[in-house]
């Protein structure tokens, strides 16, 4: 007999590949993965597109630069423009060295471990749409004329679920929890920083991992789509009724696409 994970195997039957060898999945019934490979392509998309920022043109417009300025989360250029794409590319874009550093530093500190736990999908799919939770919250209650960009979202939704998902495991979250604190104050305090989007993206992280960290295992699978579209499907219904709400004022203030 041959040692295998659980008990052991005939020779013959390890020979022929008939050895029954069992998945090892995590204790949220997500798949084990070897390397955070969505967290590196994430961090690597957000260098690269930061290169991409500092190198291109600024517009005589905005006196932004030319990537910032077309793809930044601008609440008139999504209600007028109906530029909806905005509310995720602006999640790629940064202002400057100490802003990404920041964000891809927290994105490595917590990226790999959401990751291991859930897996390449559950955490790709929490990250965006925690991202999108912020813009929307940005989309909702910046000042129209103001261009955000950034990952805060996400990156604060990925803290909102390191927290939930440590509950749920019985883990140690005292110092992610002592994180967002401290990022909470921050940006009350400092200005030029969007807290409607870090505290939008928490709050949509949070919500998103407790979906994915408490569903029934019978119906794991079910639940946490189920619930993560009806997370989205909510973010969709705020952008409608706020790109409905904003296009209203700026009509009724003389502003329209064309002036935009």
């Amino acid at each position: 007999m041959i040692s295998a994970a659980v008990g052991f195997q005939c020779p013959e039957c390890v020979a022929e590949g008939r050895a029954a060898v069992p998945e090892v999945r995590t204790r949220l019934g997500a798949r084990t993965i070897s390397r955070p490979y969505v967290t590196l392509t994430l961090i690597a998309l957000n260098v690269v597109l930061f290169g991409l920022q500092t190198l291109s043109r600024t517009d005589p417009t905005t006196g932004l630069d030319q990537i910032t300025s077309d793809y930044g989360q601008w609440p008139v250029g999504v209600a007028l423009h109906n530029e909806y794409y905005r509310l995720v590319t602006s999640m790629f874009l940064h202002a400057s060295l100490w802003h990404i550093g920041f964000n891809m530093l927290v994105l490595w500190m917590l990226g790999p471990q959401l990751e291991q736990v859930l897996g390449h999908v559950r955490f790709t799919v929490l990250y965006l749409v925690a991202g999108i939770g912020g813009s929307v919250a940005s989309f909702w209650f910046s000042s129209p004329d103001i261009v955000g960009i950034g990952a805060s979202g996400a990156i604060f939704g990925l803290m909102g679920a390191y927290v939930v998902v440590g509950r749920a495991l019985r883990a140690d979250i005292s110092q992610v929890v002592g994180l967002i604190a401290l990022n909470v104050v921050i940006g009350f305090v400092m200005g030029g920083i969007d807290w409607r989007a870090h505290l939008g993206g928490l709050a949509t992280g949070a919500v998103v991992a407790a979906i994915v960290a408490f569903a029934p295992a019978g119906h794991r699978i079910v639940v946490q789509v189920t619930g993560v579209a009806l997370v989205v499907a909510a973010l969709c219904v705020l952008v409608v009724v706020r790109d409905t709400a904003l296009t209203a004022e700026l009509v009724r203030l003389g502003i329209t696409s064309a002036q935009a």
